[in-house]
């Protein structure tokens, strides 16, 4: 499926290329959040799944069929060896570097209902940076980029919007307030977030990163109350699409907004509008919850068979 860079001589292109944010969660099943205050409480088995929001991504789109070339910086360490497995036997073309601080972690707490509660361990050095010798050429090569919001991709979108390469991020749970994120929100084409974070005030959020930055559109997801899309040059009121009903149980909402993603960047770069985009990465997000982790993921046929 990939184009750029093919030719006599090149290297094939990437569909999508991933940058930052994989490494390992641990996930603690809990009978309700938050848990009770108390020296222990017995839980079920504790699972440790590579991938993290990065991975998940990367993974997800592989999963739907997309050429997926992903850079990261992971520790020397039996958490990083995870990851590395992991993205391997996910088919996804992984190229690492080796981070000082080790391997990203997080503990997950996940209820009955999947809902989760995030324990996240960044630990990047405030210094990091990934050489621009070498991110550029896979960049040149790529139809789409997506840069989660780990430190050092902010110091790339120079480089990736004079490629013209469309970006997407994902700001997670942003309230709309903390700076940390607003480069983010201001410099990607494509911006996902979490209606959790900012709450009722999610709408003007919304506008705000299209006021401010040069992103074309912004997707807030609300699990399952569905998603909303606003546009540039539309209505200034975002457009609610509705969730997706799982196809079987819900038992972990680790990755789903992950999954939402790559099912809305698998339809964007297949061509189809705004809105079919956001109705495909419903599909995806609804089907990453009824498994464990990233123990499964939806592919194409799967996801367009439930497309209305």
């Amino acid at each position: 499926m990939a184009e750029p860079g093919d030719g006599p001589g090149a290297e094939p292109g990437h569909d999508v290329l991933v940058v930052g944010g994989c490494g390992v969660d641990t996930v603690v099943r809990v009978d309700s959040l938050p848990v009770p205050l108390a020296d222990s409480v017995g839980v079920g088995p504790i699972l440790e799944w590579p991938g993290q929001t990065g991975g998940n991504v990367a993974l997800g789109c592989r999963a739907l069929g997309l050429d997926v070339k992903f850079l990261d910086f992971v520790g020397d360490d039996p958490a990083g060896g995870q990851v590395r497995e992991h993205l391997t036997k996910g088919g996804v073309d992984f190229e690492g570097l080796i981070s000082p601080a080790g391997t990203r972690r997080a503990v997950n707490l996940v209820e009955t209902t999947g809902r989760r509660m995030s324990f996240h361990d960044a630990r990047d050095p405030e210094d990091l940076r990934m050489p621009r010798d070498f991110y550029l050429p896979h960049l040149a090569r790529a139809r789409h980029v997506h840069v989660s919001i780990t430190n050092f991709t902010r110091f790339l979108f120079d480089d990736i919007i004079e490629q013209g390469v469309p970006v997407s991020t994902d700001l997670h749970d942003w309230d709309g307030v903390n700076s940390y994120h607003r480069e983010f929100a201001y410099r990607a084409d494509l911006v996902f977030l979490s209606a959790a974070g900012a709450g009722e005030r999610i709408a003007p959020v919304m506008r705000e990163i299209l006021r401010e930055g040069r992103a074309q559109a912004v997707v807030a997801t609300a699990g399952a109350g569905g998603s909303y899309l606003l546009t540039r040059g539309g209505s200034r009121t975002p457009r609610p699409v509705p969730a997706t009903v799982p196809p079987a149980p819900v038992v972990d909402s680790n990755g789903a907004g992950d999954a939402y993603v790559a099912g809305f960047l698998y339809g964007r770069l297949a061509g189809r509008d705004l809105e079919a985009c956001a109705r495909l990465g419903a599909i995806a997000g609804a089907y990453a919850c009824t498994v464990e982790g990233s123990s499964s993921l939806i592919g194409a046929d799967a996801l367009l068979s439930r497309e209305v």
